[in-house]
């Protein structure tokens, strides 16, 4: 099982980091997003879906196949 390929996640930032809270600013930098509408593609893993939740207001998600 260790083979298994792990899918990816596109994760786009939609809102603005201002005026929210430190720990939330801080999440999007994790995820590689620093600017409005840019776009990453991260692995599907439970550490990156934990940050995609506590910033959820704050960026799109979408599935790849």
């Amino acid at each position: 099982m260790a083979d298994k390929k792990k899918g990816t996640v596109t994760v786009t930032q939609t809102g603005s980091p201002i005026g929210r809270q430190k720990y939330q600013r801080e999440t999007l930098k994790g995820l590689g997003l620093n600017k409005m509408h840019k776009t990453r593609e991260l692995e599907d893993t439970s550490a990156v879906r934990g940050m995609i939740n506590k910033v959820k207001h704050l960026v799109a998600v979408e599935e790849a196949s």
